[in-house]
């Protein structure tokens, strides 16, 4: 195949992963495979992660983990070795993501307080029930005023990043979780798996019905992984998640704020 013939497929891969606002290529660009700079895909990250372990599970309190900044901010805030460090954007492999909730009987309850009930996946909570016939899954159950769910919900995504084998955790609010979902689904109707497509997630100021501003996550594919890395990654990803045993972290993903 000549490169002509080449960069016209490319081209048409990335009309196709195409959406306004939540998923946006560049003008113009096609996606290239991406360079070889994850180390976790290319030494044996794996084996030194249970080694340190001791078979112990991960928990999620080892993590670094990146939350929606407030005021409407469209700067992330990164723990780094030297603190906090800000960043425009944040870019890497998609290993694996959660979709969490939890309900609270307080409307405002202090932070770390557990909640009265949670799911890890959205569709069954923690003892057994269906999300989808709970009271507090209804809009406008929060308060009665606005149209929130008395029931939080969050998306909590494993980016792997360049020169880094343990992922980090990136919170995204209910308010950007379809845009996240389309995102996922644009890319399963090509055929793509999320992990074999580097991911940028930036930020964009929103103002609810109320006139408090907020903050819009935006997702991007921007580079497309070899077939060799594509398959390094989909079972890095999986011995990972095996690793952290997701199942058990249930009773960690909520958060109250």
């Amino acid at each position: 195949m000549d490169n002509t013939k080449l960069k016209a497929r490319m081209s048409g891969k990335v009309q196709g992963l195409q959406q306004p606002a939540a998923v946006e290529a560049s003008p113009d660009t096609a996606m290239a495979p991406v360079d070889s700079s994850y180390i976790a895909l290319t030494n044996n990250s794996l084996d030194i992660i249970r080694a340190n372990l001791k078979s112990q599970p991960l928990s999620l309190d080892l993590f670094d983990i990146v939350k929606s900044p407030s005021g409407g901010a469209t700067v992330f805030s990164v723990p780094g070795l030297a603190g906090d460090e800000p960043a425009k954007e944040l870019t890497g492999i998609v290993m694996d993501y959660t979709t969490p909730r939890a309900y609270w009987d307080t409307p405002d309850p202090v932070e770390g307080t557990p909640p009265v009930c949670l799911s890890q996946n959205s569709i069954i909570s923690h003892d057994g029930k269906a999300c989808a016939h709970c009271p507090y899954n209804d809009f406008g159950s929060k308060d009665g005023e606005s149209n929130a769910k008395a029931c939080k919900e969050s998306v909590l995504i494993f980016l792997l990043r360049p020169n880094n084998i343990i992922p980090l955790l990136v919170r995204v609010p209910v308010t950007s979780k379809p845009r996240f979902l389309k995102y996922s689904t644009r890319l399963l109707s090509t055929l793509t798996p999320i992990s074999s497509v580097v991911t940028k997630i930036t930020l964009e100021k929103a103002t609810s019905k109320q006139g408090k501003p907020y903050a819009l996550f935006n997702f991007e594919a921007v580079s497309v992984l070899s077939p060799e890395e594509a398959a390094k990654a989909r079972t890095y990803a999986q011995q990972f998640m095996e690793i952290v045993n997701a199942a058990a972290l249930v009773p960690e993903l909520a958060e109250a704020s």
